[in-house]
């Protein structure tokens, strides 16, 4: 039996996979954990400039903006949507680390981030 941690749209399952010969091996998934938080990263050098905040919310990985959730000035709750970022097909959202209000976006849909890059902020 192997146990894998997989991640789903920021859902954590944790899978147990039966080794077996020839025939189909059967999966079981536990309920659902809660997703760990991202760990924070350098901030990028060439972020465009907006509203300073003094918590930052940035790129997991490289990808492109596919869609700006939040607005500047717009409340949000630990965990809802900031941006939307797609990378290898697959939409990542990024969460905001904790409850506040978005200070600023600095990205647009379309652009290209490289991980680590800063994507909002927030107060």
């Amino acid at each position: 039996m192997k146990n894998y941690t997989i991640t789903v749209n920021g859902t954590v399952y944790e899978v147990s996979v039966e080794e077996g010969g020839a025939g189909s091996a059967p999966v079981r998934a536990a309920a659902p954990k809660a997703a760990p938080k991202a760990p924070a990263a350098a901030p990028a050098a060439a972020a465009p400039a907006a509203s300073a905040g003094s918590i930052e919310v940035t790129a997991s990985v490289p990808g492109k903006v596919f869609k700006v959730e939040a607005s500047a000035g717009q409340a949000v709750k630990a965990g809802d949507p900031i941006v939307i970022l797609e990378a290898m097909k697959m939409e990542i959202p990024v969460v905001a680390p904790e409850d506040g209000t978005v200070a600023g976006i600095n990205v647009s849909v379309g652009d290209a981030v490289e991980s680590g890059d800063v994507l909002a902020t927030m107060n």
